[in-house]
Parts: C-alpha cells; sequence; structure tokens
C-alpha cells in the first residue's frame, strides 16, 4: 500500500471516529465549529389514506403505508401514481414536530418527461386544516409562524423535504399535466430523545391515556428552546412554561431546556421591561425559578440570577397602593377567558403578586438579600388588606384559594365546582385543579379531568389544546375525520382571542396540567426540600383502585404503588434513591 493511500484510509478513519464521538458526546465541539441540534430525526410512515381525489387520478395509494428504504433506486416498482389533478391526504397517526420527506420515481408534466415537477404540500393538526383552501380567509388557516401550506418542486429520480412545522395529516396535490410516482411520503419527525423516567398508570384507562398525552404534549415543545407551541407561537411564552416545567420534572426530570429558556427571556427582557411584554409573566418566570430550584436544588443556577430576581422583585414590590391594591400596568392578562372580565383580572393579579412576592422573599432568603425580602414581605402585608371579589372567573379563584386570600373550600365551593369543567380553560385549569386540591375536592378534580381534558381525547386528539370548551363538542366531528354537510368542525369552526379557527393550535404546553397534578395528588408525590432531599408521599385515590408510578428526582427514580383495601385505607410500597428522605 503507498503512502498516499494509507494517508487517504487514516484520514477517513479520524474522520469516522470523531463524527462518531460527536454523536455521543453532545458537549464535543461541531466539526464546523457550529451549534450541535440536540434533536434527533426519526422517519414516520402514513397509518392510513384519509381520502384521494379519485381511483381515476390516484392510483395505487396504500403503497405509501409500506415501509420502504430511505433510498431512492432506478426501477420503480408499485409506486403510487398522482395524475393530473390527483391529491391525497395522509394521516401520521398522531401529532408530530417536523416535515415530510417525498421520495419520487418517474414523472412527466405536458411534453416533459423526468424533470423537476410541481407540488403544493398542505399540513394540518386536522383533516379539515389539511383540506383547507387559501390562506387568512374562510376559517382562518394560516402560514403565521411556521408554513403550513405551501408549493415546492419534486425532482425526478431524487427526494425532498418539505416543512417545519406541527401537523398530523398532510395533503398533497400534484400541479402538473400528466403523472409524478411516488416511492414514499414519510413524515420528518424532530424531538429531543428523552428518557420518560416518571410514569402513572392506574385502574383507570382514561387518566392513564390523559396522564401520557400531557406528557407527550410538553416532549413535543421542548426543541430549540420550551415552546408554547409547535405550530404557533413557537415561542418562549414564560408564562405557558410554568406548567410545562412542572409536567418536565415529573415526566423527564431535570433538564437544561428550563434553564436554556429562563436565560433566553431574562436576556431579552432588561429591567424595567415585562416579560414578553406582560407582567404577569414576569411573576410567572420568579415562580418557575423557585419551583425548578425546589426540585434541583441548583444553587449556582439560582446565584446567577441574583442581580435580576432582586430587581424584578423590588420592581414588583411598587405596584402596591396605599389602600392595598395591585396597580400593575398593562398588559393586564391572566388567560384570555379572563380578558373581558377587569375584575376577576384584578383578582387574579392581587393573588398572583402575593404568590409571587412571597416565594421571591424565599429565594431573598437563599440568596442572602435580606433587605429586597423584607420589602417584598412589607407589600405582601399590605397586599392582604385588601380582598377582591374573583367576579365568577374560575381562574381569579384559583389564584385567591392558592394566595390564601379567600378560603379554598369557599371558593371551590361558591366558583370553581359550578358546572363542573365549564368555564375552564386549559392554561388555568391546572390552577383550578391546584386549589381544588387545596379545598380537598379531589373527587371533583378527577372528574374535571376525565371531563374536559377527556373530551379532547374524545375529539381525536393526541395532544392537549390550546384552548377547549365542551360546548364545542355539540355536533361536531373529531380531528381526524372529514367533516360532512350539516355537521360541525371542532377545528375549524371554533376558538377565540388569538386562535380562531384553523389558526388554534392543537398542541400546546400550558394545557398539560394534569400529568403534573396525576403525579403530584393522586400518585402523591411532593419535593419539601431543595433537590428533593425530603419528598412527602401522600395518596389521594378517591374512586380509584390502586395507582403506580414512578417519580424522578435528582438522585435517581422513586417507585411507588399505592392499593385500597377493603376497609377503605391505602397500602404503599415506596422505594426511593439514597439521598431521598420519604415523609407521609
Amino acid at each position: 500500500m503507498n503512502l498516499t493511500k494509507r494517508m487517504i484510509i487514516i484520514s477517513l478513519s479520524l474522520i469516522l471516529s470523531i463524527g462518531c464521538f460527536c454523536e455521543i458526546n453532545a458537549s464535543t465541539p461541531s466539526l464546523a465549529g457550529g451549534d450541535i441540534d440536540p434533536r434527533v430525526r426519526e422517519y414516520v410512515v402514513p397509518t392510513r389514506v384519509v381520502w384521494t381525489s379519485g381511483e381515476d387520478i390516484v392510483n395505487n395509494s396504500e403503497a405509501l403505508l409500506l415501509k420502504r428504504s430511505g433510498q431512492i433506486t432506478l426501477g420503480s416498482s408499485n409506486p403510487c401514481s398522482l395524475h393530473t389533478g390527483g391529491s391525497i391526504l395522509l394521516d401520521f397517526g398522531k401529532e408530530l414536530h417536523g416535515g415530510i420527506q417525498i421520495m419520487a420515481w418517474n414523472n412527466r408534466n405536458g411534453s416533459l418527461s423526468n424533470k423537476p415537477v410541481s407540488v403544493r404540500v398542505r399540513f394540518g393538526e386536522s383533516v379539515s386544516e389539511a383540506m383547507s383552501d387559501g390562506l387568512y380567509v374562510g376559517k382562518n388557516p394560516t402560514n403565521d409562524h411556521a408554513v403550513r401550506d405551501q408549493e415546492t418542486i419534486i425532482p425526478w429520480l431524487g427526494t425532498a423535504e418539505i416543512g417545519n412545522t406541527g401537523f398530523r395529516f398532510v395533503r398533497i396535490d400534484y400541479l402538473g399535466d400528466g403523472f409524478l410516482e411516488l416511492k414514499s411520503v414519510r413524515a420528518v419527525f424532530i424531538y429531543r430523545p428523552l428518557e420518560y423516567k416518571g410514569s402513572f398508570r392506574c385502574d383507570d384507562e382514561r387518566l392513564n391515556e390523559i396522564w401520557k398525552v400531557g406528557a407527550y404534549t410538553v416532549h413535543l415543545n421542548m426543541q430549540d428552546y420550551l415552546w408554547d407551541g409547535i405550530k404557533r407561537d413557537r415561542l418562549v411564552w414564560i408564562g405557558d412554561m410554568h406548567p410545562e416545567t412542572m409536567t418536565i420534572q415529573c415526566v423527564f426530570g431535570r433538564q437544561n431546556i428550563v434553564k436554556d429558556s429562563l436565560d433566553l427571556i431574562r436576556e431579552e427582557t432588561p429591567l424595567p421591561g415585562w416579560m414578553n411584554g406582560i407582567s404577569s409573566y414576569s411573576m410567572w418566570w420568579l415562580l418557575i425559578q423557585h419551583d425548578y430550584y425546589l426540585y434541583t436544588g441548583d444553587i449556582d443556577f439560582l446565584s446567577k440570577q441574583k442581580e435580576y430576581i432582586t430587581g424584578l422583585l423590588n420592581q414588583l414590590s411598587g405596584f402596591v397602593a396605599e389602600d392595598g391594591q395591585e396597580t400593575l400596568p398593562e398588559m393586564r392578562f391572566l388567560d384570555w377567558p379572563s380578558q373581558a372580565n377587569p375584575k376577576a383580572k384584578h383578582a387574579g393579579l392581587q393573588a398572583l403578586l402575593i404568590i409571587t412576592l412571597e416565594k421571591g422573599a424565599e429565594l431573598c432568603s437563599i440568596l442572602n438579600e435580606v433587605d429586597t425580602r423584607d420589602r417584598c414581605l412589607k407589600s405582601v402585608r399590605k397586599l392582604r388588606t385588601c380582598k377582591p371579589d374573583p367576579a365568577d372567573s374560575k381562574q381569579a379563584a384559583a389564584l385567591l384559594a392558592l394566595a390564601d386570600l379567600a378560603g379554598a373550600k369557599k371558593m371551590n365551593r361558591e366558583v370553581m365546582a359550578v358546572d363542573g369543567p365549564k368555564r375552564m380553560s386549559t392554561f388555568y385549569g391546572y390552577y383550578v385543579l391546584q386549589a381544588r386540591a387545596k379545598a380537598r375536592d379531589y373527587q371533583g378534580s378527577l372528574d374535571v379531568i376525565r371531563q374536559y381534558w377527556g373530551g379532547m381525547l374524545d375529539m381525536g386528539a393526541t395532544t392537549f389544546w390550546e384552548d377547549f370548551d365542551l360546548d364545542w363538542t355539540d355536533n361536531a366531528v373529531p380531528i381526524d375525520e372529514l367533516v360532512p354537510e350539516g355537521k360541525k368542525d371542532i377545528h375549524g369552526d371554533f376558538g377565540n382571542y388569538c386562535y380562531v379557527g384553523f389558526r388554534h393550535s392543537l398542541c400546546h404546553g400550558w394545557a398539560s396540567g394534569p400529568t403534573a397534578w396525576l403525579s403530584e395528588h393522586v400518585l402523591g408525590v411532593k419535593p419539601l426540600e431543595p433537590g428533593c432531599k425530603v419528598v412527602k408521599i401522600e395518596p389521594h385515590l378517591v374512586d380509584l383502585k390502586w395507582v403506580e408510578g414512578t417519580y424522578p428526582v435528582p438522585q435517581g427514580v422513586i417507585k411507588i404503588r399505592h392499593e385500597k383495601l377493603p376497609d377503605g385505607t391505602v397500602k404503599s410500597n415506596i422505594e426511593a434513591p439514597d439521598g431521598v428522605k420519604i415523609v407521609k
């Protein structure tokens, strides 16, 4: 072997070695000096053909359901052929993030054969969204934040990848005059390869599915940063992050994406600015800092936030009037369903400010910021002299109960438990559940979870939605079906505020609250000391016979099983890792 050949072999070996090392060690710099994507790509085959424009112009559509290699070959074999006017709608079985890969064999467009041809690709979180025609008209299909409706070129004997959005359904229209032979249409699923360390199982399969769907909803939103939605808005909305963070802790354990997202918003929001332009969202940033520290015990990360934490707490303490009322500026926001109720917004913000300043005072004690701590507590004392009415708002009532501005049992009886899941929201539903647990109404909470979040499952959901109202389901068709005449479109015919019609996100992380709630209140796990050094286990099985699961902590995983005995008492088996003290 001559020297040149040996050098080539050695160089190739080094490149392959470095490449393999980069795959298993994400901290290694990339060969090009850029950032390494923490996500992976997985190819997903459609599970069914929902619709075609006709057998005469779409031939052998079922071939696209076959699992085939990702390599194009010279000879076509068993293709799906789209002829002039041919269209096909595919279902990938569940909500995904990413795009699609179209692999083509032969084609003809007019007199030209085997040249690039045009197709139109429409992504949809529902069948009806993927079938919608035009943009920003009718039921409000959009290309906001991520392009879901586009024309593109498909090469002859080649592959094209299209799209970067949230979807379950894809419609493809051949735009040429002739035919297009397809070998495959595969979803390019992009996600973080995370282990589901937490788990939840009980004798009610509906609750089991709700727990898993909430976990999967947040998992999909763990992309570059922790997003609110994978179709829309694909942004770090810090209020949305609080229920997402609580879900991450009980499913995936400690994840750096939480820290990275908190830092991103802090860096983009120099004081006296408000995060995402909303004063309450700056409060949620502080509450996430508190809850993240309680779970992880990461004092180094908390210490790096010291200057901003104290500055923000001092700023918030200044928005308390002499009569004890909060005077937070615009944009005054709890959640969208509360926007038209100024009294409820005031009550909710009053309570949220108390909760924030009290938790902030705890952080200041840890950080040895005595002056800011004392100022926070002084403002809290003044705020507690004002006890606003919840104005029949379940969101406001929940915050008043959680802040101890009103009795939890009273708020539950008079507001939160009234009409079951009516007037709920997917975002603040988590805090309503927390407040009802504080009122010891665990049965009512489970009933609402089954009805409200279970109602989305009944409508075909595989992830939880930006908003939902059970009234929408009357005479409505699930998202995985074509909408016949005389029926309502659960996606396109409903929605409010900024999410009317198809703009409505059907994968929104703030809707994952039941996952965290079930782990805390039914499985019964609640960290009491930073780093989960002390964890309380207090199950509430109510109408359940048994529950079992796991809960990730920094030291490992807690394994739990509770069984209800004939006399109504609960027998528990708990295995905790070293360094975790369990109290009951």
